[in-house]
């Protein structure tokens, strides 16, 4: 593994362990001689990822689409700031420059890309693993979520284990680092009209 994405808000959020777990992530991935990949904003948890990994020695690239830099503030004073066209090319471009992703708290764009990520585990498009870092129990109710698209049929429990939640970097960097694909020819029974 030689970078990480790091999916999160561009909002710090209401509660202070967000924002302290986010400088912690930047410090763990340069304390692991490993590369950021994240939205390219300065705001927000995006900003203090990106800052707390910069000063910690690691390369950060940013991938910001050119409707966003004004709204989510470019950052200017990371390794690389690449600006694409759409969030499409966002986020093909960030899966394409990572190894795995860890999902921080954020809004309804974090929780997107974190399950198209998700999504392209699933469907082999990639093979790079997902971790929810649940700080102070945000992301609780997702994995609650995933168990009940499972006992309702719609996710393959063997799918579902590919995601994983970690209470800190630390863990969650050990979980990308152990994750292995699980290949499933069926996504559910077929079942008779």
């Amino acid at each position: 593994m030689k970078r990480v994405c790091v999916f999160c808000g561009s909002n710090p959020g209401l509660n202070p362990a967000y924002a302290s777990a986010a400088r912690a992530m930047g410090q763990a991935i340069a304390a692991q001689g490993l590369g950021l990949v994240y939205g390219g904003g300065h705001v927000g948890l995006m900003g203090i990822v990106a800052d707390a990994a910069m000063r910690g020695g690691a390369e950060v690239v940013g991938i910001i689409p050119e409707t966003l830099m004004k709204r989510e503030v470019g950052h200017g004073a990371i390794t690389e700031l690449r600006v694409v066209s759409t969030m499409h090319e966002r986020k093909a471009m960030m899966a394409d420059l990572a190894d795995g992703f860890i999902v921080l708290p954020g809004g309804i764009g974090t929780l997107e890309e974190a399950v198209e990520a998700f999504t392209w585990t699933q469907l082999g498009i990639h093979d790079k693993g997902l971790v929810f870092l649940d700080t102070a129990g945000y992301w609780q109710r997702m994995g609650t979520v995933f168990d009940h698209m499972v006992a309702e049929g719609f996710l393959h429990e063997r799918h579902r284990a590919m995601v994983t939640f970690a209470p800190d970097p630390d863990t969650a960097l050990e979980a990308l680092a152990r994750f292995t694909p699980v290949a499933v020819e069926k996504w559910a029974e077929k079942t008779q009209r």
